[in-house]
C-alpha cells in the first residue's frame, strides 16, 4: 500500500520461516478492505450494494480498520 497515509516502507506482520502461516499480526481480507475503504474516506458498514433482494456490504459484518497502519 502506498499513500492514503500509510507510512512508507512498513512491513505489517510476520509469517514462519517458509511463508506458510501466520506468525503475528493476521490481517483478514475483510480488515483489508475496511482499512482500503477507511483510507479513501468511505464508510465500510455503510456502503451496501443489492443482490437477489437483499442488501449486502462489502465486508459483510466483519472488517474492522487497521489503524497501525496509519501514520
Amino acid at each position: 500500500m502506498a499513500g492514503g497515509g500509510t507510512r512508507p516502507g512498513l512491513s505489517f506482520g510476520s509469517t514462519d520461516d517458509f511463508g506458510y502461516h501466520v506468525a503475528s499480526d493476521h490481517v483478514h481480507i475483510h480488515d483489508f478492505q475496511a482499512t482500503v475503504m477507511h483510507s479513501l474516506g468511505v464508510d465500510h458498514e455503510h456502503l451496501t450494494y443489492k443482490y437477489q433482494g437483499r442488501r449486502f456490504r462489502l465486508t459483510d459484518v466483519h472488517g474492522n480498520v487497521i489503524e497501525n497502519l496509519f501514520s
